[in-house]
């Protein structure tokens, strides 16, 4: 059983290695880094997420910047699921991000575009600070050059650039499970089950219910040993669950308290969250915004992490081929097998429970991103520990030193190369909806109320903080026959602050079935957003807009890829525009524009 020494003491060496006592002495290692050297290569790498990370997911904006917007400026778009009726999302985690903002006001210059930008710096703020404390952890359980790696992979990943400084409750819950993780992992001083239960409980009440799950390998862990160990040990763990359990709670109550607030009725915002989810009736629950093949995440995690999402799924794999040709017993025995096996399950665990799910989206799977790297920094310190192997009598062993480092630098080096493709591919093509906006703020043109309407193109959409002067975001009819969001209430009733936070809309439902009323007449639109590609063949409700030129000027036309007519190559990275380049493989573009109505004289 683990006794209190074993407990308190760091670990040293291998990815299997086990807390033990032991003087304190340097890392005698190259890959040693200081925390403060890791938090600033992380927060960069953020804040260029930060910068020039499109918005990848609508949910994002009508679900999180317009309430965010709301609270900060008195209007805004309002989803079905901020109607009081169904009240499944939180108010408080929006409040957090509406104070961040409404703090930018106060600052010299400030714009509403200001705010959206500072309100994602903060976030790679927050981010790197916990990317940090998962990579101290990391290198001080296992060792540095698993914590380097862990590193790479979080640096070097575009499903981390997109998730890093995303709106969204996924990616909170993405920063308390690297806080939660951590202290689950760090047995220095004793085990920290009560702060591994708070901060995943922060991020399931705040964020996303879902995401808790992946603390069930590390209570697992906790219930065995306390089960193992003296009374006393026992009674402390006891106590361990209950301080975390009680602390929870009381997020749960200041939830409660602050969505309460806004809703003016009694919700618990993530048992709602649940019940929508799981408990729906027949056509109703996420499956009614689509469904996708089993095989999704596993598409998704391979452009988003390449050989580092691999290595991560050879863990648990490389880990038993170990444990079964070792011919030394660790220090530790079972207990430094077990708690491997702990830190490797949780990416699994999250995999699992989510291929099974017919409604799949890219965003579900940022809770478990810090998983998926510390995985995949293991799987390649035990590759490189075996690759190493210099026995003249093994196989491994007969390969040139320089070979293996040539094969090693070739793969990492293409991984590398592949991930920033796929960012600046990312970027290049789909960034148009942030810049275009660029001449309203800059207040050349525009007035103060004027409507600014969005078509087919309503989920490119960046939010109202886009939009300065009052101006005011409407939808016009398109080919889209589902539930578009309405508007929060601006009347003042009540305590007279955030009413339409709880006075029920009209025309919610949660069904997805189309309210006309969301609409309004293209006549009335000042400015118009749409997106022309040549060769498309417009419709009664999409018409090219921008070939109207009797109607409209253009304002300002950014390049957008024609995903229809680029090569599946061509979507998944950046291609250069060169010769050497096959036609086939070029990338091909359209144009996304903001549109003025043309002054009749």
């Amino acid at each position: 059983m683990p006794s209190k020494a074993q407990l308190s003491a760091p670990a040293q060496g291998g990815a299997d290695s086990a807390p033990q006592k032991m003087p304190k002495r340097k890392q005698e290692t190259p890959f040693a880094m200081q925390p403060i050297s890791a938090f600033y290569v992380f927060f960069g790498v953020n804040l260029l997420a930060a910068l020039f990370a499109p918005i990848q997911d609508c949910d994002e904006t009508f679900n999180y910047w317009e309430p965010t917007h709301y609270i900060s400026h008195g209007y805004g778009l309002q989803t079905w699921e901020y109607s009081p009726e169904y009240a499944i999302r939180s108010w408080t985690y929006i409040a957090f991000h509406a104070l961040v903002g409404s703090f930018r006001r106060l600052l010299p210059f400030p714009t509403k575009a200001g705010e959206f930008y500072f309100v994602r710096y903060t976030l790679a703020f927050i981010c790197a600070l916990c990317q940090t404390q998962m990579f101290r952890v990391v290198n001080n359980v296992l060792n540095p050059r698993i914590a380097l790696f862990f590193m790479m992979a979080m640096i070097f990943s575009p499903g981390m650039f997109n998730a890093s400084t995303a709106f969204l409750p996924s990616s909170f819950t993405m920063y308390t499970t690297m806080l939660g993780m951590s202290a689950f992992m760090n047995w220095r001083g004793g085990l920290k089950t009560a702060i591994g239960i708070f901060w995943f409980a922060v991020g399931g009440v705040l964020g996303w219910p879902f995401s808790m799950a992946l603390s069930i390998p590390f209570l697992f862990e906790a219930v065995l040993f306390a089960s193992l160990t003296s009374k006393d040990d026992f009674i402390d763990a006891i106590m361990s669950f209950v301080r975390g359990g009680v602390a929870g709670l009381l997020v749960l109550l200041f939830e409660f308290l602050i969505s309460g607030f806004f809703y003016k009725k009694l919700a618990v915002v993530p048992w709602n969250i649940v019940m929508y989810n799981i408990f729906s009736g027949p056509g109703k629950g996420p499956e009614i915004f689509g469904t996708e093949p089993w095989h999704f995440y596993i598409r998704n995690l391979l452009l988003n992490f390449n050989i580092w999402f691999i290595l991560a799924v050879l863990a648990m794999p490389l880990f038993a081929l170990k444990k079964a040709f070792s011919r030394s017993i660790p220090e530790g025995g079972i207990l430094t097998g077990l708690r491997t096996v702990i830190f490797i399950s949780p990416f699994y665990l999250w995999i699992g429970i989510f291929t099974l799910q017919p409604h799949k989206e890219e965003r579900f799977m940022y809770p478990m991103y810090p998983a998926l790297a510390l995985n995949a920094a293991m799987s390649l310190h035990l590759v490189l520990s075996s690759f190493g192997n210099t026995d003249p009598k093994s196989l491994v062993g007969k390969i040139p030193p320089k070979l293996k480092l040539l094969v090693v630098s070739s793969i990492m080096l293409a991984s590398v190369d592949i991930g920033f493709a796929r960012i600046y591919g990312t970027y290049s093509a789909y960034s148009a909806p942030l810049k275009i906006y660029q001449p309203l703020e800059e207040g050349n043109i525009g007035s103060s109320g004027e409507f600014v309407c969005i078509g087919k193109e309503w989920y490119r959409f960046p939010s109202q903080y886009h939009l300065p002067r009052n101006m005011r975001a409407k939808f016009i009819k398109s080919e889209f026959n589902g539930l578009l969001p309405g508007e929060f209430s601006e009347a003042r009733t009540g305590f007279g602050f955030w009413s339409g936070a709880w006075l029920n809309p009209s025309g919610m439902n949660d069904e997805n079935i189309e309210d006309p009323g969301k609409y309004v007449n293209s006549r009335s639109c000042d400015f118009l957003v749409d997106t022309y590609y040549p060769g498309s063949t417009p419709s009664t409700y999409e018409p090219n807009y921008i070939l109207d030129s009797e109607t409209w000027d253009k304002i300002s036309c950014v390049p957008f890829l024609d995903a229809s007519r680029t090569h599946m190559l061509g979507r998944t990275i950046w291609l250069p525009n060169i010769s050497i380049v096959p036609e086939k493989f070029q990338r091909k573009w359209g144009e996304h524009c903001l549109l003025q109505r043309k002054q009749i004289v």
